[in-house]
């Protein structure tokens, strides 16, 4: 899961080293960070995931996972904002690279179904 968390950063050496340096403090330091940090994951993956779920679990899930994720509420201290403020991580900048990501699988999955129907049909 680390790896997502990585791969959303993309070639931002800065970023992902800040990633690297928060994610080696809290499994030496900190357990409270650790948690944070599966919950973070946990989100990413439920929003990479199920983001073409077509079952309502999937759907719900993906759901739960974006409203975190692109909520903006600072008033729960599990708040995704606040989530990455406690992991030196910028939240802003994980949801572009998240959007980012999701538009390009998207355009993936849309070509996908076409050719499975072009294949069909034919």
């Amino acid at each position: 899961m680390k790896e997502k968390i990585l791969a959303v950063l993309g070639d931002d050496s800065t970023a992902s080293q800040q990633y690297s340096d928060s994610l080696r403090r809290s499994e030496y330091l900190e357990p409270e960070k650790t948690l944070l940090l599966a919950i973070l994951e946990d989100a990413i993956h439920g929003f990479e995931n199920y983001r073409t779920a077509t079952d309502r679990a999937g759907r719900e899930r993906f759901k739960e996972a974006e409203e975190w994720i692109m909520g903006g509420d600072t008033d729960w201290i599990f708040s995704f904002d606040n989530v990455c403020a406690l992991l030196d991580l910028e939240p802003q900048y994980l949801r572009s690279g998240l959007l980012a990501r999701q538009e390009r699988d998207l355009k993936t999955h849309k070509r996908h179904k076409r050719s499975r129907l072009r294949n069909q049909a034919a």
